[in-house]
């Protein structure tokens, strides 16, 4: 196939003992790790809370843990592991193996489509609903983009590169998840990689056209099923009048009211026998009755923390495949928060997208735990590799070189000096010099001896014995001009002693 149809997926040129680094829950990022864990506590609270009613339910009036159980194990175990295990392992290997990732994603909606289980006039599950290939695909497609757009660097610019290739791959996704039907995980992936393209820089006539694009599409297919127009209508009228919302919005705004500030208490709610499926998609409003809005506000701030610390690693990371990946299992799992909270106050219409962390259900909690191990595998490198490494992994990459250059050794520069330093230090020269000056002219003279004439006379008109007259002669003979007074010894001497004498 052609260069346009396949990606192009550079290797990493730097020696394998150096790109496999030894792990080490030090070198991870643990502010993340920390924020995580408080949004799981938080779950599995919530959780048990939520669905006392579903667990009597569920086990004919037997248990009042089944779900709580169930969240504790296996979902959370399984979760635990998936993230250990992806935050030991160097994340540019799923670099190279994205193409096969995207492979079996896709054949496992085309498997949902035809041999899923159906609940609640759709079909989005496999193995009697324990897995939903739906929210794998959002963290496949999200590997799958970072590798694509790392490799096409400029490239994506060009609409033969860019646009077309874009297009035909997260529109394969998002196709096949709508038809399941499950409008809100192909919402989610199509907002996650049209931002995953603008990161990666992508010109602002092919974000333009992408997103109106994807308007008119999401408005074609909202009134094609029967579901969702009728969810908009519903909403629609909500907006002039609450009252004529459907009972599961009314019963979130009547968990939201009774809650006030601090909340009812945990496990004291009432709204969560009302609202549906309060231990899934509605686990914010039960947050909201039994928390209050200061739990609600808590929730909120621990999702922010992810968001910065996330977004820190990503700037980071040690090359465009790692600061892709980490922003884009950032952005994937704040759009589900997001929309999650817009639907329990209101703001949107209703859709089925879980709570990251928080809400039960085996194939989110597994799929967002995996994530995390990523972005904590790209941190866990970016500590290990030293800065000058990082910023030569950002420069352009040349297929044809098959040597590694060799390292352009740094130039020393001299340290910076403050302006205000030079300046005090002029001053106190020229201060110094002026004292000194003074100090010189301060000083007292030696007073000069007199000179004794006679002596200076007998001294000049001794004879000298050092010099020979051949040597004047021979001088004179060479046409040397002599100075008559030079010669003390000869006929001339009178005269020059008058001079000294007079002077």
């Amino acid at each position: 196939m052609s260069e346009q149809a396949l990606p192009q997926f550079v290797e990493d040129s730097r020696p394998v003992a150096q790109s496999r680094p030894r792990a080490s829950i030090l070198q991870m990022d643990l502010y993340l790790l920390a924020v995580v864990g408080l949004l799981c506590a938080v779950g599995l609270l919530m959780v048990y809370s939520a669905s006392i009613d579903a667990s009597f339910l569920a086990t004919e009036d037997s248990s009042t843990t089944y779900f709580f159980r169930r969240q504790l194990f296996p979902n959370l175990f399984v979760g635990i592991i998936a993230l250990y295990g992806l935050a030991r392992i160097d994340y540019r290997i799923w670099r190279r193996l994205s193409p096969l990732l995207m492979l079996a994603i896709i054949i496992a909606l085309l498997l949902v489509l035809g041999y899923g289980d159906e609940r609640l006039e759709a079909r989005r599950s496999l193995l009697s609903g324990s897995y939903q290939p739906g929210e794998a695909a959002k963290l496949v497609v999200v590997i799958y983009m970072a590798a694509w757009l790392a490799s096409k660097r400029q490239k994506i610019r060009n609409i033969t590169y860019g646009l077309i290739p874009f297009t035909i791959m997260v529109g394969t996704v998002t196709v096949l998840i709508v038809l399941q039907p499950d409008i809100s995980t192909a919402a989610n992936i199509l907002a996650t990689t049209l931002t995953m393209f603008f990161l990666a820089g992508a010109h602002w006539l092919q974000l333009g056209a992408l997103t109106g694009a994807a308007l008119v599409a999401g408005w074609t297919i909202s009134t094609q099923f029967e579901y969702a127009q009728r969810r908009i209508n519903d909403h629609l009228a909500a907006i002039e009048n609450l009252t004529l919302a459907n009972d599961h919005v009314q019963a979130a705004i009547v968990a939201f009211l009774d809650g006030g500030l601090f909340g009812v208490g945990l496990g004291e709610g009432r709204q969560k026998y009302a609202i549906p499926f309060p231990h899934t998609d509605s686990v914010f409003a039960v947050i909201g009755e039994e928390l209050g809005l200061f739990g609600c506000f808590i929730v909120i701030a621990l999702y922010v923390l992810m968001v910065i610390r996330g977004f820190k690693i990503a700037r980071e990371a040690p090359d465009a495949f790692g600061s892709l990946l980490a922003s884009g299992i950032i952005i994937w799992l704040v759009y589900d928060a997001l929309l999650n909270i817009a639907v329990m106050t209101a703001l949107v219409p209703p859709t089925g997208v879980p709570l990251p962390f928080i809400s039960f259900g085996g194939s989110t909690l597994v799929a967002a735990m995996a994530g995390i191990g990523l972005v904590l595998s790209v941190s866990r490198v970016t500590a290990l590799t030293p800065p000058e490494e990082r910023q030569a992994a950002w420069l352009p990459v040349v297929a044809e070189e098959k040597t590694k250059p060799e390292p352009q050794k740094a130039v020393k520069r001299p340290p910076m000096v403050d302006k205000r330093t030079v300046k005090k230090a002029q001053v106190a020269r020229q201060r110094q010099r002026k004292e000194e000056l003074e100090r010189i002219r301060q000083e007292p003279r030696p007073e000069s001896a007199p000179v004794n004439f006679d002596v200076a006379l007998d001294t000049i008109d001794a004879p000298s014995t050092d010099a020979a007259p051949q040597d004047l002669a021979e001088s004179h003979e060479e046409g040397t001009t002599v100075d008559p007074n030079s010669d003390l010894s000869g006929r001339d001497r009178r005269g020059r002693i008058s001079r000294i004498s007079c002077g």
